[in-house]
């Protein structure tokens, strides 16, 4: 299409640089017959004239009507050929094989099988590049060494920050990690035709050819990331109430009328009330409306999430199954770090061998394609060496086995933290448990 379109513009240079235009046939100028009849004569305009060496045609009206005829043919064959191909594609999709194109972070295209003479491949986890999704997975459920998740910014950010780069070497951005968090593939299910190539919108989902892939991450983890998404969405919850420091901002109403508990000040500031909009915009004829003091309110629901959450028995009960897969995971992670520590070692071998084979005047250095292949083997041992350390290190930093004490201190220091002044901690947690406060009386709330 871009070499149609410097051609076309190229012709409307007045005088035009030529006079004909020459095509093996009229379908391989134009498959759309509107767009071939829209440069045809603008072409026309021009003096230029546009001729097949396959479909002799003169410029008389019926000739005129015989091209039309012909182009609107080529454009109903071509769509009849994309149909069969998208066909054929969904039902390779279907069964497990790879359809081309660059596959997702994380993943490699290996060769699963062959037929007749073609070659049927299928993704693998890659193990370098899927530690860089599960590390963003973490960043947006725990954040750094737990801090609390982490939005997309500062998701990309943080990543940056780190010198951790795309497959490519560039620097992560918002969309790049949103296109990993919200991409059903990293749980294990692949999708294709999902979205109409010309006009991106989504397809129904009927439509979807779904493959199972091997997941990076497990469904629980993809989901929890989802609900953050969503309680994070500017459709769910006002991009107001996300930034503000109010606490109950989006999800405390009034059980009266159904309104939502706005802030309202006195006193230049001093006081601060969640009180009803309803009786706000509109008086008492709306609703008889509640006004609580902020921190009342707010201290109500962190009371309510400490009984619930921190006590420290409750939290030996849930934590018990979080003590089996902490196991788990270390495992998979020594592993991953085996496999790491072989993948540099297997490149750092090569890389000996070809400095053998130059040394030994088995290979010329300035032989074409060998110092790419050795610029790729280096990359991909200090890629894996640093993997390795960052997976060591991780593994250090999940420090002992929690026992009932340390239970107890985690509980205090998280009350502590549910009562930081500026409130994040206890904001982000109430939002991840709580969608809905309603008040209702200045001493009841559910």
């Amino acid at each position: 299409m871009a070499e149609v379109s410097d051609l076309t513009w190229s012709v409307m240079l007045r005088p035009p640089t030529f006079d004909v235009i020459i095509v093996h046939s009229f379908s391989r100028f134009f498959r759309d017959q509107f767009q071939f009849e829209f440069y045809v004569r603008k072409l026309a305009k021009n003096g230029v004239r546009l001729v097949s060496i396959t479909q002799e045609l003169g410029d008389d009206p019926m000739s005129t009507m015989m091209r039309q005829i012909m182009t609107l043919f080529d454009e109903y064959q071509s769509r009849e050929n994309a149909k069969h191909t998208l066909r054929a594609m969904k039902e390779n999709a279907r069964q497990g094989f790879w359809n081309g194109s660059r596959p997702p972070l994380g993943y490699r295209v290996v060769v699963a099988e062959q037929r007749g003479a073609k070659l049927k491949k299928k993704l693998e986890i890659d193990p370098i590049q899927a530690e860089k999704v599960r590390k963003i997975y973490r960043l947006a459920l725990f954040g750094v060494d737990g801090t609390g998740a982490m939005g997309l910014k500062a998701i990309a950010t943080h990543l940056n920050d780190q010198n951790i780069r795309t497959r490519d070497g560039g620097r992560f951005g918002i969309g790049a990690v949103h296109h990993v968090l919200t991409k059903t593939t990293y749980k294990g299910e692949h999708r294709f035709n999902y979205r109409n190539y010309i006009t991106k919108a989504p397809k129904p989902e009927s439509e979807h050819a779904v493959s199972a892939v091997p997941a990076i991450v497990s469904e629980a983890e993809f989901q929890a990331v989802q609900d953050s998404l969503r309680l994070r969405s500017s459709s769910f919850m006002h991009p107001r109430f996300v930034a503000a420091g109010t606490l109950l901002g989006g999800i405390c109403f009034c059980s009266l009328c159904g309104g939502a508990m706005t802030l309202r000040t006195g006193k230049n500031g001093r006081y601060r009330y969640y009180t009803c909009s309803t009786k706000a915009r509109i008086g008492k004829e709306g609703c008889a409306g509640i006004t609580v003091p902020m921190d009342k309110l707010d201290n109500a629901v962190a009371d309510h999430l400490e009984r619930r959450l921190l006590e420290p028995q409750r939290l030996a009960i849930l934590m018990g199954n979080v003590l089996d897969r902490r196991g788990e995971w270390i495992e998979r992670r020594r592993s991953h770090v085996t496999e790491l520590r072989q993948r540099a070692a297997e490149a750092a071998a090569k890389l000996t061998r070809l400095y053998a084979a130059i040394e030994d005047g088995l290979a010329a250095s300035s032989e074409e394609g060998l110092k790419d292949r050795i610029a790729e083997l280096a990359a991909i041992r200090d890629e894996a060496r640093a993997d390795a350390e960052r997976a060591e290190a991780a593994i250090e930093k999940l420090g002992p086995t929690l026992t009932p004490e340390r239970l107890e201190r985690f509980a205090q220091a998280a009350r502590e933290r549910m009562r930081a002044p500026d409130g994040s901690y206890r904001r982000e947690h109430l939002r991840a448990v709580a969608q809905r406060v309603e008040v209702i009386s200045t001493s009841e709330i559910k």
